[in-house]
């Protein structure tokens, strides 16, 4: 006899394997949650991180003031990290994987963040060319931005179905405390390989006033984050988690 299949929820846009239970969350994003969007996030991420990489791999097109390839190597890392979170949540936590895991919609302060970095890149090189000659420090920020992407995929894939976008306030049957690997080293690896990450887009991009408003904005983010997030996890997990506290630093400046 044949192995019953498990019927489809209508409203589940990524069909579900046979043998996997529970079905992938609702989404309530701006977004439609389907395959179709999905390949077309990929495409269009895929598509800005190939324009990005030839421009940072030639150095830049002179014919264009603009096209350096500081601001390549931005578009290519701010690409590969938003398609990367798809990515490894798909291939690790399949039941929390939508179209949120981009990571595209993360919040009005993201955004103005980014488009701050832009515009404070922009108008220096315009205005004031000399004051982004400096690659050393460029190489700098690249290899900030690949050891903070590894370590927050690491973290992501060593996590697995543990990992989530969103605090869990509500403990699962499946989760469990994950303290080897990565996490032997870093109590909070997926947010400190996003500190690193995000503060070198803007050491390349050799933006000191971004800089600063990056690592105030994403201190007092993983500030807060953390002591909710610990908060729920000594609920869940007890004296465990609290020696593991002890043990482990979160490895992200003044965030205990």
């Amino acid at each position: 006899m044949a192995s019953p299949v498990p019927t489809q929820d209508p409203d589940e846009p990524f069909p579900r394997h046979p043998l996997q239970t529970p079905p992938p969350p609702k989404y309530s994003g701006r977004i439609p949650n389907t395959p179709l969007a999905a390949s077309l996030i990929s495409f269009l991420l895929g598509s800005v991180f190939a324009l990005g990489s030839l421009t940072f791999a030639v150095g830049g097109f002179e014919s264009c003031w603009w096209a350096t390839y500081q601001l390549g190597f931005f578009a290519a890392a701010w690409s590969a990290f938003h398609w990367g979170e798809f990515a490894v949540t798909a291939g690790w936590n399949f039941e929390k994987c939508s179209v949120d895991s981009f990571l595209l919609e993360n919040g009005s302060m993201y955004h103005i963040a980014n488009g701050t970095a832009m515009t404070e890149y922009l108008l220096t090189l315009y205005f004031k060319p000399a004051l982004k000659t400096h690659p050393y420090a460029s190489l700098v920020g690249i290899a900030m931005v690949v050891v903070g992407q590894a370590l927050r995929s690491g973290a992501m894939i060593k996590a697995s179905t543990n990992f989530s976008h969103a605090v869990a306030f509500q403990k699962r049957d499946s989760h469990r405390l994950v303290t080897d690997g990565i996490y032997a080293w870093f109590r909070h690896p997926s947010y400190a390989g996003f500190f690193y990450w995000a503060l070198g887009t803007q050491v390349v991009l050799q933006n000191p006033v971004s800089f600063v408003f990056y690592s105030a904005v994403m201190w007092r983010f993983f500030y807060y984050r953390t002591r909710a997030e610990e908060r729920a996890l000594i609920k869940f997990f007890g004296d465990d988690y609290v020696q593991y506290k002890k043990r482990v630093g979160t490895m992200i400046p003044f965030v205990p």
